[in-house]
C-alpha cells in the first residue's frame, strides 16, 4: 500500500471534495424550494454521488480506506450559501452564482489531479472518469448563470 499513498491521498481529497459538492447541491435543491430548477440540483446531486462512489471504489481497489465524509471548507461554504439565501430571500441568482462558484472549486481539483504525473494510469483513469461529469456540471451551471443574468 506504501507505493499507492499518493493515488490514494489525491482520491481521497477528490472524495471529500466531491462529497461537498453533493451536499452544496442538496442544500441549493432545499433553497430553490423545488421546480425545474430543484429538479436539476437533485439530479447533480445524484451524479455527484456517483462520481464519488467510483472514486471510493479505486481507493479500496488500490487499497486504501476511501474518504467518507466532505471538507471542512466545504461545510463552511454550505453555511454561507444557506446564510446568503436567507439574506436575499432565496433568490435564484445568488443561488445559482453559488453553485457555480463551487462548480469552479471541484472543476478546479480534478484539473489539478489530472496534471500530477506521479498518479497511476489506473487512478489517473478513474479521475479522468468523474472529471467528465464534473465539467459538464461545471459548464452547465455556468450556461444556467449567464442566462440568469441575462434575464435580468
Amino acid at each position: 500500500m506504501a507505493g499507492n499513498d499518493h493515488d490514494i491521498s489525491t482520491l481521497n481529497s477528490l472524495i471529500a471534495t466531491t462529497l461537498d459538492s453533493v451536499e452544496g447541491y442538496r442544500e441549493a435543491s432545499k433553497d430553490i424550494e423545488g421546480g425545474r430548477l430543484g429538479a436539476l440540483f437533485s439530479d447533480r446531486a445524484n451524479e455527484r454521488t456517483q462520481v464519488a462512489t467510483a472514486l471510493q471504489g479505486e481507493v479500496s481497489r488500490v487499497g486504501g480506506s476511501p474518504a467518507q465524509g466532505g471538507t471542512l471548507l466545504g461545510g463552511a461554504h454550505r453555511m454561507f450559501v444557506n446564510l446568503k439565501a436567507a439574506v436575499t430571500g432565496q433568490d435564484k441568482q445568488a443561488i445559482v452564482n453559488e453553485v457555480e462558484r463551487g462548480e469552479d472549486h471541484i472543476k478546479a481539483k480534478f484539473e489539478d489531479a489530472l496534471k500530477d504525473d506521479a498518479l497511476s494510469s489506473a487512478v489517473r483513469a478513474a479521475i479522468e472518469a468523474g472529471y467528465g461529469s464534473v465539467r459538464a456540471g461545471h459548464d452547465q451551471m455556468r450556461d444556467l448563470k449567464h442566462a440568469l443574468e441575462a434575464t435580468h
